[in-house]
């Protein structure tokens, strides 16, 4: 089971999450009003308790030349659906797979390509595995925002459970 947060995690990781890249510990420490080294502190936990998994680059896919981005909805058999998703993820122009819970429809993947042959290769291989695909969505544009449970301290975004808990005591 993971761990609570608390504010400063909470802010530290929305940073992050607009943009890892281009901000500092000493920056972030500002903005969230602790020290760099808490900050780097905080982030060494959070990388360690498996919480901050990594940091990825955020594509544009159109712009690197592959302008067909499709998802796909897949149907494969649940006891094999960490196989499937493996040999899924093994597919040239496969970006991305989403294993769920429950349902038919238990596997979802984003691909993208350059022309509809090469989507078609894709969904050909797709099949051969032996699974089958319910449904396909041309992607137009995607969107990506930090989760708002993540917030940064010291604004009005803040609600911590304490507040919200005693806001319900008022009432």
């Amino acid at each position: 089971m993971g761990r609570d947060l608390d504010d400063v995690d909470r802010s530290i990781i929305y940073l992050l999450q607009k943009d890892a890249r281009n901000k500092t510990a000493k920056e972030i420490a500002d903005t969230v009003g602790v020290s760099a080294s808490t900050v780097r502190n905080r982030i060494d936990q959070l990388e360690s308790d498996g919480i901050i998994k990594g940091y990825h680059p955020e594509i544009d896919y159109e712009a690197a030349n592959l302008p067909l981005q499709v998802s796909f909805v897949v149907t494969a058999d649940p006891t094999k659906l960490s196989e499937f998703s493996e040999k899924i993820r093994s597919i040239q122009g496969v970006i991305d797979v989403r294993e769920m819970l429950t349902g038919r429809r238990n596997i979802q993947v984003d691909v993208v390509g350059t022309s509809t042959s090469e989507i078609a290769r894709i969904t050909d291989a797709i099949h051969e595995l032996g699974t089958e695909i319910e449904s396909s969505e041309m992607m137009r544009k995607r969107h990506v925002q930090p989760f708002n449970h993540f917030f940064l301290q010291g604004t009005e975004q803040v609600r911590s459970d304490d507040e919200h808990t005693h806001s319900e005591e008022r009432e």
